[in-house]
């Protein structure tokens, strides 16, 4: 159960997003949670979370290639004790098959097929540290539909 509150902040941006249908309320909630945090200065759990969802509310695929880059770069500095403390049930291997898979989608919209496929090689690599859950579900689902666009471009 996550513990942390700056987490649950961000889950109620993601809810309005995915559920609410609401990508512009979500993404003026995650504006201001990024300025309370300090930006990329704040603490990577924070980033890389925050980072990662707002990616997913952008506009522009270049907006979205920029966050998905922060989120990565947190990530880098994560460790399994950080998210454990925050209450989160993956451990930092488990974030990377999604952050990689966002890079690999944001790299085939841009048109650059082989950086693409080199994210898509990363998250297929790293979905080992998944398990049988509706989240690994949706990574996977994920992976096959990023695979089959790039096999048809």
């Amino acid at each position: 159960m996550i513990t942390d509150a700056t987490l649950a902040r961000i889950n109620e941006g993601v809810q309005l997003h995915h559920h609410r249908g609401r990508p512009a309320a979500a993404r003026d909630l995650f504006t201001q949670i990024w300025d309370e945090i300090g930006g990329e200065q704040g603490d990577p759990l924070h980033v890389c979370v925050l980072a990662h969802s707002m990616a997913d509310v952008q506009d522009d695929v270049h907006q979205e290639l920029v966050w998905d880059l922060r989120a990565l770069a947190a990530a880098d500095l994560l460790t399994d004790a950080r998210v454990t403390q925050a209450g989160v049930t993956l451990p930092v291997a488990g974030l990377y098959p999604s952050l990689h898979l966002n890079l690999a989608d944001c790299y085939r919209k841009l048109g650059d097929l082989d950086r693409a496929r080199e994210y898509l090689q990363r998250a297929r690599a790293g979905i080992g540290a998944l398990g049988d859950d509706e989240y690994a579900q949706l990574i996977r689902g994920g992976l096959a539909r990023v695979a089959q666009q790039l096999a048809g471009e």
